[in-house]
């Protein structure tokens, strides 16, 4: 291997490898201060969490739950993860086809790691799974993720925006992203996602099994192969 493509792989070792420090540094810091301000305050923070999941999975987000006969994927993700909009940019229209076409049972575990953002992301994100609309929510706040995490970019207002552009726009989405509904949930997913091991984003499962070891989960093909074995 040439000194230069070391130098590259040493790079983006470095990356991955703090990404992986600053996702558990942040678990502790906002499981730890959510438990912590919700004892002191627990009026102040919704326990709402949204009709269509529950504690058997992590409090994921889940499509074609009990679908027998077929794989079940759990993916982890956080909104402002470029590696997860990596991961979202090659699979995310094989994935919906797959939810769409009941070819196997989905679980979005929405994660908090990067920052403050990720809250209000998450939380809008569960209010338009309310209103029937996450694949088109998840997908279009993807397509306009900013370059820097944390950025102020991903202020209510602008979620809310976004999620007009994705053909969400009743008063009740609004309230609930405007009121943080659903910040209550997002710590319990966070504190699932610790429980379970993950330790960074994008983290998925096919089956239970994690893919880092045996797929590219970037690349489309290894990807479709892992799914469908």
């Amino acid at each position: 291997m040439s000194a230069k493509k070391k130098d590259a792989k040493k790079s983006q070792d470095n990356v991955t490898r703090n990404i992986v420090i600053g996702t558990v540094a942040f678990v502790l810091i906002f499981v730890g201060g959510g438990i912590a301000l919700s004892k002191q305050s627990e009026s102040k923070i919704s326990q709402a969490i949204p009709s269509s999941v529950d504690e058997s999975n992590g409090y994921g987000i889940t499509f074609n739950k009990g679908l027998a006969g077929v794989p079940k994927i759990d993916i982890y993700e956080d909104f402002q993860c470029p590696f997860c909009k990596q991961f979202e940019s090659a699979n995310l229209k094989y994935i919906e086809s797959l939810i769409t076409e009941k070819k196997a049972e989905v679980t979005y575990h929405l994660l908090s790691f990067v920052g403050p953002e990720s809250v209000v992301a998450a939380n809008a994100a569960a209010c338009a799974a309310d209103e029937n609309q996450f694949l088109s929510f998840h997908g279009t706040m993807y397509a306009n993720q900013p370059a820097n995490e944390n950025s102020g970019e991903w202020s209510k207002e602008r979620v809310l925006a976004i999620g007009e552009a994705a053909g969400i726009s009743s008063q009740s989405f609004i309230e609930c992203v405007s009121s943080d509904k659903y910040v209550g949930w997002v710590q319990k997913v966070a504190v699932a996602a610790n429980d379970a091991k993950v330790q960074s984003t994008p983290t998925v499962l096919i089956n239970g099994k994690d893919l880092k070891d045996t797929a590219n989960i970037y690349d489309p093909n290894q990807f479709r192969k892992a799914v469908e074995g």
